[in-house]
């Protein structure tokens, strides 16, 4: 497949971005010669341009082997675009009462490109739990989080999401996944052993918006001893907070950014 010609360059905006999206799409620090491989451009070309990344704080130096790694610095630009603002603002306080209820830990989680992203989470009312953090990410086909936000998507979205991740370097099991997210759809939720976590139960539902899923509400479930709640109850109520969430956003007029 050829790729488009650009209408206009940026050499410099160009060499930036690739570094970014290398970093982004790696979890462990890269040294300079393994970034300089991986976009494809001399060590020269890209010393200055790893200079201005770092001191303008998109980059760091990992401790030790001082290789690079991405901050949080473009997560928490992301988090300050007025639609994000408004289903954190909409969803924190539904997720702080299902924690409590459920005495589980809960996040929220928007897709981003082939992978997911979490954008919002509640500790358990507990001194025990799982806990994940925003910012953290996944790949989209190996979280329940991201089969739940496939499931709940338009055709020519699964179409694109589907294409995204055929051309990614993480491998998946293409025919299971579609036979999960179909089964998804039919049932509402999903309820799956936590591929990343032993003994955890990822319990999620989808926060909908015209009727396709624009963010996922996930309970890490993990069964204590004595039990207080069980993950079916733990699912109603979490389906429960999820279906509250959708409701809230669609009555919710948009946050209004102008000065006027």
């Amino acid at each position: 497949m050829t790729a488009k010609t650009p209408k206009y360059r940026a050499p410099a905006l160009d060499k930036g971005l690739d570094i970014l999206e290398l970093l982004a799409q790696n979890a462990g620090p890269r040294s300079m010669g393994e970034i300089s491989e991986g976009v494809g451009r001399s060590r020269s070309e890209i010393f200055r341009m790893l200079q201005v990344l770092e001191e303008r704080g998109y980059l760091a130096r990992a401790a030790g082997d001082g290789g690079y790694v991405l901050t949080n610095r473009l997560f928490m630009l992301g988090m300050q675009q007025p639609q994000v603002q408004n289903v954190t603002e909409v969803a924190l306080p539904v997720m702080r009462h299902l924690a409590d209820r459920i005495r589980q830990p809960c996040h929220l989680v928007a897709p981003s490109d082939d992978q997911i992203v979490v954008i919002a989470q509640i500790d358990a009312p507990a001194d025990l739990g799982m806990v994940v953090r925003p910012g953290h990410r996944r790949p989209l086909a190996h979280s329940t989080s991201g089969l739940v936000l496939f499931a709940f998507q338009q055709e020519d979205v699964q179409a694109r999401w589907l294409k995204l991740l055929d051309e990614s370097e993480v491998p998946y099991q293409r025919a299971e996944f579609l036979k999960a997210a179909q089964q998804v759809r039919k049932q509402g939720y999903a309820m799956h052993p936590s591929e990343a976590v032993v003994g955890v139960i990822d319990l999620t539902a989808p926060i909908l918006q015209q009727e396709h899923a624009t963010y996922t509400l996930t309970v890490p479930f993990i069964e204590r001893r004595p039990q207080q709640i069980d993950a079916q109850e733990a699912l109603a109520a979490l389906r429960e907070a999820a279906d509250q969430i959708s409701q809230a956003l669609m009555y919710r007029p948009p946050r209004n950014t102008g000065t006027g």
